[in-house]
Formats: C-alpha cells, structure tokens, sequence
C-alpha cells in the first residue's frame, strides 16, 4: 500500500560555502499528501529555486530529512537517486525543453529514457500521455510547428509519462499569454482531479492563491502554509538568500 506522503521535508537547510556562509533555506518542514495541488510561492531571492531543488533531488540538504514516497534521498547511492528521480519525480518547466529534431511523440517517450521503459512501451505511453492533455492529434509534428500553449502541454505529457509520484511545475505558465497561461493552469488542474500530485512553484501571488494549498516563502523560511484547513504563520528570521538566485 502506498504512503499517504509522497513528500515529506523535516527541519531541511540549505547552506553554500563561502565567507561568509549562505544559508538558502532554514529549517523549512512541510508534507505533501497523494492527489494534492500545492503552489510554492515567493519573491524573487526568496529560496524557490533551491527549493525545488531540494524537491527535485537535484540537489541534498546540507541538515534535515527529505523523504520521496517514504525514501530518505540522502541514503540513497548516486545510481539510486537517479533512479528514483527517473521513477517518481516529473519535472515542468517554464521554457519547454523539447528538442526540435525529434517529433512530439519522441519527445514525450524521451521521459522515459532513464526508466529503463522498453521502446514500444515508451511510445504507447506517451500517446497514452498526450491523449490526456489535447495533443493526441499532434503525435508526429515538430515542436516548431507549435503554439506556445502547445509545447508547455507537451512538456507536461513528457512530466506525466513516468507516472511519477509528484510533479513539480516551475513557473510553468512564465512564458506565456495570459490567456495560454490560464488554459495551462485549467489543465493543471484537470490533471489533478484525476489524480495527479502537483506541486507549482511560482512569484506570482495571484495564480498561486488560486491554488487549493499555499506554502509562502521568504528568506529561505516557510513563512506560511494553509494546508490542513487552515494557515500556519512563522516569523521569519532576517538573513540574506543565496546570491544571484532568481526564483
């Protein structure tokens, strides 16, 4: 039986090495449940992007635990890590990170590459996986004949071929009009009423609140988090972010 967490962040900091050390998050703790639709929201230097690093396994904490479907990811060996981001973590981006060579479908089956998923079974999930978000149609073009509307669906059918355990979305609506960014979210949505776990990551206040779940960052702090029905505040603690960060 599957854990009801598919990720679980207890007493997690981030420091890079310097003189003087940076401290890009502190003591950040929070769960998130199966089927949940969570938005991640902050200013820019808030500790976002090494968040979803964090997230993504792309990166350790320096202190805390970080569990994926009950894993500890800082036991884990190199090859196991990878493993288990090929297996249960999808990955949205703002810019699509298609390649223009390949068709939609060899796209899509791409993320299946470090899954050791046979190519016959690449290619029926991915169709599977473009059927649900609109593209079926779409299978055999080339990205460049693509709205922008239309590769960022493609990017989510490649982040939902895995079947992962969570997808995280960073500012996947940052490259779009309003009205494609707002068919994108409508999606997103669709996707998570089906049983989709999404986590969304974003400086955008207003599409994050319109979210089921807020977690507020800032200073590399949770400052707020409404999950549970109902918001839990922290004070946060003054301190610079890691340098340059954008997100």
């Amino acid at each position: 039986m599957k854990s009801e967490w598919v990720l679980e962040l207890e007493g997690v900091n981030k420091v890079y090495g310097g003189q003087p050390p940076v401290s890009a998050l502190r003591d950040v703790s929070f769960s998130v449940r199966r089927g949940e639709l969570v938005a991640i929201v902050g200013p820019s230097g808030s500790g976002k992007s090494t968040l979803l690093h964090i997230l993504g396994t792309l990166e350790l904490p320096s202190s805390g635990v970080v569990r994926i479907g009950g894993v500890n990811v800082s036991r884990l060996s190199d090859p196991e890590l990878s493993w288990l981001r090929a297996r249960e973590i999808g990955f949205i981006f703002q810019q699509f990170f298609l390649a223009e060579h390949a068709t939609v479908r060899e796209n899509v089956a791409d993320g299946l590459l470090y899954a050791g998923v046979p190519a016959a079974e690449r290619y029926r999930r991915a169709d599977e996986a473009l059927e649900r978000v609109g593209l079926a149609e779409r299978a055999n073009f080339r990205p460049t004949t693509l709205s922008g509307g239309q590769r960022q669906r493609v990017a989510i059918a490649r982040a939902l071929v895995g079947r992962p355990s969570i997808v995280l979305a960073d500012e996947p609506t940052g490259n779009l009009d309003s009205a494609t960014g707002a068919s994108i979210m409508a999606l997103l949505r669709e996707l998570n009423a089906t049983g989709a776990t999404i986590v969304m990551i974003t400086h955008d206040g207003t599409l994050g609140g319109g979210l089921p779940r807020q977690i507020r960052v800032l200073d590399g702090q949770v400052v707020s988090d409404t999950g549970q029905g109902h918001t839990v505040m922290a004070t946060p603690t003054v301190g610079a972010c890691m340098p340059g960060e954008s997100q």
